[in-house]
């Protein structure tokens, strides 16, 4: 690997194009498995990976991200494809990772396990997952809440294997930074949104470009899990600020647009975002900031 990075899987922004141009480049390209809309497609998109990698011998290798909870009625027919595809990392989430350890194992593969509290960490750990990703706040889309200055350390005091970090991630200082606190690797996803590979639509990756830390806004309102959205998407949307006394809430007014398609997802470390560009240029000038460091 050129940098201890993992382009983290984004519902509807990452697909094969992304993927392959991001192991090419030296860093872990990934994926949910339901950005594919069947698991015929996914088979075709895992195909199509391994064959460009293959002709790639000094790529950063693939991950597959499952959603593991059993309500996902896709779960075991899409681990059955990326077991038959033997993809070397699976990052589970949503859920207890205890479904797919035994059958990424049997074939050498590794599982690293989403997690945003201490339990569930150590929950991840007992059923023998091989990395935790750490979410902290910040993250763009489901989010967790934790200071990755308080996350990494407290982990660290119970498990010695890699570790992952989330959230306003953006540039080759904030991977340096990780590693001092403790951490193996950056999980950058917003920064990847905006890659002229990604399936992001133009406008989009423009609202990344104009947008601040200040534009991102965390709510429980679209999906109902907590997680983070560019502000200006939002009220594109028909979401509207209330103060009623309780907090602070957004509230959809109308119902035209749908969460993810139409409603888009950030972190804070969105000012990061200055350009659309290739997935090359952005690794460069990670790299850079990441030497410098």
């Amino acid at each position: 690997m050129r940098l201890p990075v993992i382009a983290a899987p984004m519902f509807l922004v990452s697909g094969p194009e992304l993927v392959i141009a991001c192991c090419k480049a030296g860093v872990i390209g990934s994926f949910p498995t339901v950005n594919a809309r069947t698991p015929e497609d996914l088979d075709a998109w895992l195909t199509r990976i391994d064959g460009e990698l293959a002709a790639a011998p000094n790529a950063a290798p693939p991950a597959a991200n499952l959603v593991v909870h059993r309500t996902n009625p896709r779960r075991d027919d899409d681990l059955a494809i990326v077991v038959e595809h033997k993809i070397p990392l699976v990052i589970a989430s949503v859920g207890s990772p205890a479904a797919v350890v035994e059958p990424i194992h049997a074939y050498g593969g590794l599982v690293l396990a989403d997690v945003a509290s201490l339990k569930h960490a150590r929950q991840a750990i007992e059923v023998g997952v091989d990395g935790l990703i750490l979410l902290c706040a910040g993250a763009g889309g489901n989010t967790g809440w934790l200071n990755p200055f308080a996350f990494v350390p407290e982990v660290r005091e119970f498990y010695d294997g890699p570790l992952v970090v989330a959230g306003c991630i953006g540039d080759g200082r904030a991977i340096r930074a990780i590693e001092t606190i403790g951490a193996d690797f950056a999980y950058i996803g917003t920064r990847f949104i905006a890659a002229s590979e990604s399936q992001a639509s133009a406008e989009n990756r423009q609202m990344l470009v104009e947008s601040s830390a200040d534009d991102i806004q965390l709510t429980d309102a679209v999906t109902g899990i907590d997680a983070n959205f560019l502000r200006p998407s939002l009220e594109a949307s028909g979401y509207t600020k209330s103060h009623d006394g309780e907090g602070f809430n957004v509230i959809k007014e109308t119902t035209a647009m749908k969460a993810w398609k139409d409603v888009w997802s950030a972190g804070q470390g969105v000012g990061f975002t200055k350009s659309v560009a290739p997935v090359a240029d952005i690794v460069a000038e990670l790299e850079s900031g990441y030497r410098a460091g």
